[in-house]
This record gives C-alpha cells, structure tokens and sequence, in this order.
C-alpha cells in the first residue's frame, strides 16, 4: 500500500486536499470519485518528481477538435442517464472522461469537466465549443439550467437529434441510389469509349468501307474522348471548385437554394425536411422554455436553407412589432397554407409546441412520401437514359457490321 498526495474539488466546487491509502493511482482516484469528489491532481508520498502529477487532461483551446454528430448524440445520451440516476453534473462527467475512446470527444469532455470544476455553467462550457454544441443544443442546456430539470432537458435533445438524424439518413438514403446508377453509368461509357470502340474502328479501317453515319459520330465521340478527355476532365474539376466556391458566398447559396425549391422531384423532398426540421426545432425550444424571439433565431440559423431563413428573420422582425408568428410567415408565400393555418391555430390556443410538434409529424410523413415518389419516378428515367446512351453504341457498332456484311456479300 502506498500513500498518495491529492487535490480534488467536492461538489460545491471548493478545492480540497488530503491523503488517501491504496495500491496504486488508479485505485487512489477511484477511492476519490467515490467519496463524492473530482480528482485534479493525484501523486504517490517521496516520488521524485517535484511538481503534483496532474490527472490527464486536454486543452479545451484546440478549435479543429470537434465531435461528430453521432458522438455528440451518444454523449447526451450518457449523460441524460447520469443525472437521471441521481449522480452530480460534475460526477457525472468525470466518468465519462474517465473512458479512453481515443476520439476527439474524449478532449472535449475533459474540457467540460475541467470547467465545471472551476465553477462554470454547463451552458457556458458548451458554447466555448461551437463546432460541436449548436445554438440550439447551447440555448436548450442554459433553459435546463434554469429550470433545473438538466437530465429531462438532455433526454428530450436526444429524442430532438435522433428525429434529425432519420431525417437526413432518409434524404440521403433517396439520393445514394441514383448517384451509385449514374456514376457506373459513366464509368461504362467511358469504358466503351476507351477500350471497346478503338479495337472495332481499327477493324473497320481494315476493311476500307464507307460507314454509317451513327458510326462516324460514335468513332469521333471516342477519339474526342482520348484526345480530349484529359482536358474535359480539368474542365469539369475546376469548374467544380468554381461552383462550389460560389455557393458558399451568401449570394450564391440564396440563388441554389431558391432552385433547389423548385426542382421537379427534389423540391417536395428538400421542402418537407426542412418544414419538419422548422417545425420540431421550434417546437422543441419553446417547449424549454425559451423565448421565441431567441427560438426564432436559432431556427433561423439551423433550418438550413438560405431562402425559408431569410423569411424567417422577416417573421422574427414582425413577431418584435407585435405581430404573430404565421401572420408573416403566410406572407411570404414560401410555407404552406396549411402549415401557416396550423399555426395561426396554435397561437390562438396558446399551445404553439403542440401545434408545431403536429406539423414536425406532418411533414416527417410527407417526407417519407416523397422519398418513394423520387425512387419510383428516378428508378425508370435513368433506366431509360441509360438505355438510350447504350442502345446507341451497340446500334452504331450493329449498323457498321450489317454495312460490312452487305458490302462482303455484294
């Protein structure tokens, strides 16, 4: 048994210091958690080194850490359990940054812990790291805080963030489908442009014949290929870089959003997630407690489309004169009727979360909905296209031999 030297805070954040007997440190700072205190320095009586050895712990400074958004969820997750099982926010995160995963949520965590420690609120740790906790997630704490029901606030973003998660794996799940067809669409063509059509032009040169006119186009678009398709390919990338450098200015994200809401197809997708995205983010920080005009910023922020965005800061700007919510939202002419109408109902109740949460479900249908309209409608129009391209180079190859045949023959 050997004697360590220790320094901890309790629960109220105080520092203190004292002994402890075990076996080795590992055992020391779990005889310090369990007596109810968080362990900041931990060394063995007569070790050499001459400054207290410090738990590990990880800069919070580091603005490239983040976590990911299926870290962040597990994370809230644990910690909902934790409070809910009666354990201090301070407890309760020290486990959790007691669990080496090797991710970078394990600095994070560290970081939080080390602030509570010193006496900060859990909200203002939070939003010391932007990159991982939103507006949303940040205003949502500081609502728990307030209330003091921290755990039943972390539950409820949990449910939150799991019903955004579904929502976007559903939009992305819509969109995989045509993109893995197109893409072995044109890695085939290239292919047949590449290597199949030259070996038959090279017998077609043999045999010295006039070849119809499908042929020739097809044998030009092959060559054009070779010679060429190092250039188109730059041409296509830099051009890439270019579209997407302008769509991250605020000029050029409006303008592809407002297409994106208007493409045939897409837009009923794009639009229901991000009428369910509104809806149940506001539903949920109004639910916490906080003020709409704060809520409406946040959505703003968050909805994802620069366009419905726009909107809403009009809305949040009317809602400051006094005016309601739907009011300038059905002026706008961007949200639907009965979307609008479901609201002006919920302000005149006075339950607007119930009147969101109904409309969150409402559109998480016509999502679904949707998303099996694309894949129907998507899966034969690429068939068809497909077809087509290919049906032309077997048409074109077919064509040249019928020729030859007819030309051998006479």
């Amino acid at each position: 048994m050997a004697i360590f030297l220790y320094t901890a805070r309790n629960k109220k954040g105080e520092k203190v210091e004292g002994t402890i007997e075990a076996n080795d440190k590992r055992s020391a700072l779990l005889v310090i958690e369990r007596s109810g205190h968080i362990p900041v320095s931990v060394k063995e009586r007569g070790a050499a080194a001459a400054v207290p050895e410090k738990v590990e712990h990880f800069s919070w400074h580091g603005r490239t850490v983040k976590m990911r958004g299926r870290d962040v969820l597990i994370f809230t997750t644990e910690l909902s359990d934790l409070l809910a099982s009666g354990m201090t926010l301070g407890n309760a995160l020290n486990a959790l940054a007691n669990r080496k995963t090797g991710k970078p949520s394990d600095k994070i965590i560290v970081g939080l812990r080390d602030e509570i420690v010193q006496g900060t609120n859990l909200s203002d740790a939070m939003a010391k790291h932007p990159a991982t906790f939103s507006k949303l997630y940040v205003s949502m704490i500081k609502a728990g805080e307030a209330s003091g029901a921290l755990h039943e606030v972390l539950r409820r973003l949990v449910d939150h963030y799991e019903r955004m998660q579904e929502v976007k794996e559903k939009v992305t799940m819509a969109l995989v489908y045509p993109a893995i067809v197109i893409s072995l669409g044109i890695c085939t063509l290239i292919f047949t442009m590449v290597v199949v059509v030259p070996k038959f032009q090279m017998i077609f040169q043999q045999i010295g014949q006039t070849l119809p006119l499908p042929t020739r186009i097809l044998i030009g678009i092959s060559r054009g290929t070779m010679r060429y398709g190092w250039i188109v390919l730059i041409g296509l990338i830099f051009a890439g870089f270019s579209v997407a450098k302008a769509l991250k200015t605020d000029r050029g994200r409006f303008w592809w959003d407002g297409v994106v809401l208007k493409m045939p197809l897409v837009k009923g997708i794009v639009a229901s997630a991000i009428f369910s995205n509104f809806a149940r983010t506001l539903s949920t920080l109004l639910t916490n407690g906080v003020p709409v005009l704060q809520a409406l910023g946040i959505v703003e922020q968050t909805v994802g489309n620069a366009v419905i965005g726009a909107e809403i800061h009009n809305a949040k700007e009317r809602v400051t004169d006094g005016t309601t919510i739907s009011g300038p939202l059905a002026a706008s002419k961007v949200f639907p009727n009965l979307m609008t109408d479901m609201l002006a109902i919920g302000e005149q109740t006075g339950d607007m979360p119930s009147s969101l949460s109904h409309i969150a479900t409402r559109y998480e249908r016509e999502l679904n909905r949707n998303v099996k309209i694309f894949t129907t409608a998507l899966e034969p129009i690429l068939i068809v296209v497909l077809a087509a391209l290919v049906g032309f180079v077997v048409m074109s190859i077919l064509l040249a031999v019928i020729s030859m045949s007819d030309g051998l023959n006479a």
